[in-house]
């Protein structure tokens, strides 16, 4: 029998940053993604004992054995990319020397900076006026980190997964940056002020956190390029598309 298996999940492209988030706290590691259009498979690599508790949450999840050097097929899933100046990539990868380099190894948390919307939220930091920073749902921790490279301080992240914001701390430690993350619901608990706050998160909880965000600037995304968050009290400033998702900027009157 193989040593590990491989157990996908195919969902519409609209609920994939939900289920990955899911996805990652049963298998306590890093997930392949497979755009297929309007669909996105999503796939866990797990002991054979790691599969029970994942087809008990995705019935229609499909496991299979994992073949000799499935090491290096995940690590081609995890490219670099470069955007708003910074590099992105994981720690297996070599920079160019005086390059401004994020290093995030996919892992535990969501977010490994290649997803269109983080692209977007990057290009969309680099474009703000600099001062305090809150990155709500912070997965990994990239926002956060890409802020302090581009030089937001001082520098909040929340997220209610405590694994996440675990790896967070990680992450920023790994990239010698300050950062303060805590656990915290940003729909329900009470949310720090900022300058400048990101939420790349779902459509939905994208509209209560900017409903009830005490920030000057948002930074929103985390769904489709048709859709917009509802934001009462907030003048929609800038918009980013890319691959059929959005980000947009608002501002306080």
């Amino acid at each position: 029998m193989s040593r590990l298996r491989r157990v996908a999940v195919t969902v519409p492209t609209v609920d994939a940053e939900l289920v990955a988030a899911t996805l990652t706290e049963l298998a306590q590691g890093g997930l392949e993604e497979v755009d297929r259009g309007d669909t996105i498979e999503l796939a866990a690599y797990v002991p054979p004992d790691g599969e029970p508790a994942i087809i008990a949450v995705f019935p229609n999840a499909v496991g299979t054995d994992v073949a000799e050097g499935w090491q290096d097929a995940w690590r081609a899933f995890h490219t670099p990319i470069t955007v708003g100046g910074l590099w992105i990539g994981p720690p297996w990868e070599s920079t160019t020397p005086g390059e401004q380099a994020i290093v995030i190894d996919p892992g535990r948390a969501f977010g490994t900076g290649a997803h269109p919307t983080t692209r977007l939220c990057v290009e969309l930091l680099a474009r703000q006026p600099r001062g305090s920073l809150l990155d709500v749902g912070c997965g990994s921790g990239v926002l956060a980190i890409a802020g302090a490279r581009l030089g937001f301080e001082p520098i909040t992240a929340v997220d209610n997964d405590p694994v996440a914001v675990e790896v967070t701390c990680e992450n920023a430690r790994l990239n010698g940056v300050c950062i303060d993350a805590f656990t915290l619901d940003g729909t329900t608990g009470q949310l720090p002020d900022a300058d400048v706050a990101v939420a790349n998160v779902l459509l939905a909880p994208v509209t209560e956190i900017l409903a009830r965000l005490p920030a000057r600037r948002a930074i929103s995304s985390g769904y489709l390029a048709d859709e917009r968050p509802r934001a009462p009290g907030w003048e929609h400033v800038d918009r980013l598309e890319a691959d059929g998702w959005a980000a947009d900027v608002f501002s306080r009157p």
